[in-house]
This record gives structure tokens, C-alpha cells and sequence, in this order.
């Protein structure tokens, strides 16, 4: 149009020029996005190993964004590694997501070891913060199938599972790096040599597509890319993301619950109490409460157990050792019991959670403490049951000895008295009258010796000697 302008020449069309200029101007300025226009960016945050509670935040943070009609979801991560199933949720997770997923190693010194280099290989956009690594994804045997974790047992030794295991976990992150189109040769070796890379190295070796100094730098360097979504039915977005607003998507309640009762410590503690506390009331029925706070932990505690990859031996031992100790406080054992119920608690607690990975270890520092406090219950329970056994019989034959009665009548050689409600024939060396009290000196049979209580000093010493049995 300009050129159409300057080919007419000076006139009226001229005056025009100045017009057309500031209707493109605002036409521009209208239809530029602003940021309140824009579509929002999820930010999702995981620092630490990735376990159940990390997997299910970030499987439901995407699946709330894509909802919520945001464009973008950014996981800041900082991981040493994890669970192999948790991972392969996330992983799952970012495959099926609606909404373009981008992970960012963040902040500086972080790093996204191990299984986290298979979510970061996963992702739609692979970025890292100046200062970070990212590697040695070989994985490590646990007590089930193949786990993504930090270094190796089972693949060092060279053992057929532990063959398996890299293969397989080398099989997989080259098939996720091939998707994305990233550095397939190198995330093979990741898992096969355990190689580790920092972010400029990963940049330039094309394992990551971005370093960025913080998340607003990030979005400025993705605005205007296009990301090809992995649903069949999905479309290829073109991200509008410089200015656009942020939304922290923080873990609720569910998320930092299930993070709790998680931790190996959390639900052996939880465990324990939960054994104790129905032991009480099976020994003490009625209390009710610590019968609902011991089924409540139990419950708590065998489900962390659940999601963590448990060694059953060392799950059967706790059970044993813990049976073995109550045992004691019943059995005649001289501790043998005990210090058998000790040692197979602690062994048992020490091979629960049969793995290498960072934070899922059982620390010694707890169960140590668990195992004295268990000692020190079972010592207390034994000294109650045996002051309980050194105590008087409050019943039985001789508990009448001793006590006051009262003569209620005579029929012919038998004489009759009321001794604690109930009636009783007695025998005297003296004449008994109605109404007279009387003292039980022993019982013979059917019959109860008694004296007249004025007596009673005269024959306070014989009646010590019938109460002690001599």
C-alpha cells in the first residue's frame, strides 16, 4: 500500500498516509497477546527422590493444567533418583499429557540423576539452570522388577538379572530420547556406563534443547515454538509463552500425606504403634482408644509399606520379633524370648526396604531407638506381671480367714454364722450366742473355725500363724 502511495504522488491521497499508519499501529497493538491474555504456565516443584507421593503430585498437577486450559506445564526438578514404577508413572503421565510438559533442572547445584534422566529424556523440552548434571542413570536391583536408581549392584556384578535390568532400562531411554530427538547414543550410555553431563556439555552434546538462568528466561526462549503433543488426537501448539502469568500448583493435603506415611521410618514407626496399641487392648479390653489409634497406625503404616519395595523376609522378622517380645512377658522364658524378639526386630527392620536409593534407606539411628523402647515395654510388662504373681490370693478357699462374722443361730450341735454375706457353719471352743461376733480363724471343709472377737487378742498370734501357712 505504501508503494501504491508514493506512486500517486502529493494530492489528496497523501493526507492519507498518516491515517493508514496509525490504524496498522493500533490494529497491531490490538491484536498483539498481552500477558492478561495469554494462556497460564503450570509450575510443578520436586525436590527429592521420586517415590509414590512425587508421581501422583505431578500425574494429577498435569492432568489439573491440561483441565484448566493452561498452555504449558514446567516441572522444576532436583532428584537423585527414584522408584522405578514412580518414575515410569511420570514418564506415562507426560506421553499422555494434553498439555505440552517442559522439565527444568533447577535451581543451581541441582541435578536430575537417574531416574530423573529418564523424565528428563520424556519431556516435551529438556532444560537446565546454569550449575546442574544430569546422568548416571544405571538402575539398581530392588526387591522386585527392574528399578531406575542411582548406581548398580546387580549390573556391576555382571548376574543375568542385572543384564537384564540395563538393558532394559537402556532399551527404554533411548526410545524416549529417538521420540524427542535428542542425543539417543549418549542417554544409552547414561544407563549402560552411568555418565553424568553438566548442563553446557548436555546443551552442546543435544541432550537438552535450553539452559536458562530462571523459569521467566525459559519462557521467553520457548515463545513461538511449536510442540508436537504424543496423543493420537492431539494438535501441535505453538507456545505463546514470554509474560505469560505463572501459576504455582503446590502439593495438597492427599499429596503430603501420602509423602509421609511413605518414608520407611514414618511407616515402621507407624507400624509399631499400631501393634502396641492392640496388644493393650487385647490385654486391657474396653479402653477403646488404644485399640482406634493402634488399627488407625497399623493401617497407615502397612499401607506406606505398600507402595515401597519391601524385602518380605525382613517384613516377617519384624512380625516375629515383635511376637517374640509380647511372648515374653507371658512365658516363663528368662529372656530368652526377649533378646531373641530384639534381635530379629532390629534385623528385620535394617533389610525391610530392600534398596540402594537415596532416601529410602531404613536408618539405623531409628531403629535402634525402636528396639530399645520395644525392651524396655517388655521388661515393663514382665515386672508388672511379675509383682501381679507375688501378690496375695484375693480369693479362693483362704480369703475368709480373718474376717469378722456374726453368730445368727444355733441347731443342735451346729452353730451358724453370717461371714461376708454368706452363711457358714462354725465350730468354737467356747459357747457361741446370736448376735455375737466372731473372727475366722481357719477353714476346715465345709466349716469355719472361729473365736469371739474378745478373744480375738489372745488368739492374734495363732491367727498369723494360720495366714502365713506354717
Amino acid at each position: 500500500m505504501h508503494a501504491w502511495l508514493a506512486v500517486a504522488g502529493p494530492g489528496p491521497l497523501a493526507l492519507l498516509r498518516p491515517l493508514i499508519a496509525c490504524a496498522t499501529f493500533l490494529f497491531l497493538l490490538l491484536w498483539t497477546p498481552s500477558a492478561a491474555a495469554l494462556a497460564p504456565v503450570t509450575v510443578l516443584t520436586v525436590d527429592g527422590a521420586i517415590g509414590p507421593a512425587s508421581a501422583d503430585y505431578l500425574a494429577r498437577g498435569m492432568a489439573r493444567a491440561a483441565q484448566n486450559g493452561h498452555q504449558l506445564v514446567i516441572i522444576e526438578l532436583d532428584t537423585p533418583g527414584g522408584l522405578e514404577t514412580s518414575m515410569r508413572t511420570v514418564v506415562k503421565a507426560i506421553l499422555a499429557s494434553r498439555v505440552p510438559v517442559a522439565v527444568y533442572v533447577a535451581p543451581s547445584g541441582a541435578r536430575a540423576a537417574s531416574a530423573g534422566t529418564f523424565i528428563l529424556m520424556a519431556s516435551h523440552i529438556a532444560a537446565m539452570a546454569p550449575g546442574t548434571n544430569l546422568g548416571a542413570a544405571t538402575p539398581v536391583q530392588l526387591g522386585g522388577p527392574a528399578e531406575g536408581g542411582a548406581g548398580t549392584r546387580e549390573a556391576q556384578s555382571g548376574t543375568p538379572v542385572g543384564r537384564k535390568q540395563v538393558n532394559d532400562a537402556a532399551a527404554s531411554i533411548r526410545a524416549l530420547a529417538e521420540l524427542r530427538g535428542r542425543n539417543a547414543d549418549w542417554a544409552e550410555r547414561s544407563v549402560r556406563e552411568g555418565l553424568s553431563l553438566p548442563n553446557d556439555a548436555a546443551l552442546k552434546s543435544g541432550v537438552i534443547d535450553y539452559v536458562a538462568s530462571d523459569i521467566p528466561a525459559l519462557l521467553d526462549l520457548v515463545d513461538g515454538r511449536r510442540v508436537k503433543l504424543d496423543r493420537p488426537d492431539a494438535r501441535t501448539p505453538t507456545l505463546r509463552t514470554r509474560g505469560a502469568p505463572l501459576h504455582a500448583d503446590r502439593p495438597d493435603w492427599r499429596n503430603r500425606l501420602l509423602g509421609v506415611i511413605s518414608e520407611p521410618a514414618v511407616a515402621l514407626i507407624l507400624m509399631s504403634i499400631g501393634l502396641y496399641g492392640l496388644l493393650f487392648e487385647f490385654m486391657s479390653p474396653g479402653a477403646v482408644a488404644p485399640g482406634v489409634v493402634g488399627a488407625l497406625c497399623l493401617l497407615l503404616g502397612l499401607y506406606g509399606l505398600h507402595l515401597l519395595p519391601l524385602n518380605y523376609a525382613g517384613l516377617g522378622l519384624i512380625l516375629l520379633g515383635l511376637a517374640f517380645m509380647v511372648g515374653e512377658a507371658f512365658l516363663p522364658s528368662f529372656g530368652v524370648l526377649g533378646l531373641g524378639g530384639i534381635a530379629a526386630f532390629v534385623a528385620g527392620a535394617l533389610i525391610l526396604v530392600d534398596t540402594d536409593l537415596p532416601g529410602y534407606g531404613m536408618p539405623v539411628a531409628l531403629v535402634v531407638p525402636l528396639a530399645i523402647a520395644s525392651a524396655l515395654l517388655v521388661a515393663g510388662m514382665g515386672a508388672v506381671a511379675l509383682r501381679t504373681r507375688r501378690r496375695a490370693v484375693a480369693g479362693g478357699p483362704n480369703a475368709l480367714v480373718g474376717s469378722l462374722a456374726e453368730v445368727i443361730g444355733t441347731s443342735g450341735d451346729d452353730t451358724w454364722a453370717d461371714v461376708n454375706g454368706e452363711t457358714w457353719r462354725v465350730d468354737s471352743g467356747v459357747a457361741l450366742r446370736p448376735g455375737q461376733a466372731v473372727r475366722v480363724l481357719a477353714r476346715k471343709g465345709a466349716r469355719l473355725e472361729v473365736v469371739p472377737v474378745d478373744h480375738d487378742r489372745a488368739d492374734h498370734a495363732n491367727l498369723n500363724h494360720i495366714n502365713k501357712g506354717e
